[in-house]
């Protein structure tokens, strides 16, 4: 039998709007948010190197991905794409073209995340590498030949192939 303040932490929960407290909706489900961010693979051109960051996932492991982050109100993708880049590597960088959009779902805290993260390849114009971004730990130049035994996420290896055909078309 459950215990009077367990009932009654579970009362209040109930007299709660949806979206409140537990973070649960009255049906019980968390409730859903759409996410939107952008980002892509900046190309140093002259020598066919790609800027990349790593970050720590939960357990401590450094894990390379390629920079993006939230598009922001009034950007469009592209702008939010050169933004990340410069935030997350220190290295300025102009949109050459669309690689693809990945979409995933997560849970954040009290909620569902449905997340869309659009992706470019930008050509390196100028800046230096830094890791002035709090949640970027290491910036790396590798080489696009080494880029697919780096990445962590095979979505993202999969747009690295697509940006060195669209490349190699290009030369």
């Amino acid at each position: 039998m459950p215990s009077r303040s367990s009932k009654s932490s579970r009362d209040k929960d109930a007299r709660k709007a949806p979206g409140q407290g537990s973070g649960k909706s009255r049906s019980g489900r968390m409730r859903t948010v759409a996410e939107t961010s952008a980002g892509g693979l900046v190309v140093d051109t002259e020598t066919g190197r790609a800027a990349v960051i790593g970050r720590l996932d939960r357990r401590g492991r450094l894990l390379w991905s390629l920079p993006k982050g939230h598009v922001e109100d009034g950007e469009t993708v592209e702008q939010a794409a050169v933004r990340e880049v410069a935030e997350e590597t220190g290295i300025d960088s102009a949109v050459v073209a669309a690689l693809g959009s990945i979409d995933y779902w997560f849970v954040a805290e009290d909620r569902r995340v449905h997340k869309t993260v659009h992706h470019f390849l930008l050509r390196a114009v100028g800046g230096q590498l830094s890791e002035a971004d709090h949640e970027v730990v290491e910036v790396a130049w590798v080489a696009l030949a080494d880029l697919p035994a780096r990445l962590a996420y095979a979505d993202e290896r999969r747009l690295v192939q697509r940006a060195t055909t669209m490349l190699a078309d290009s030369a």
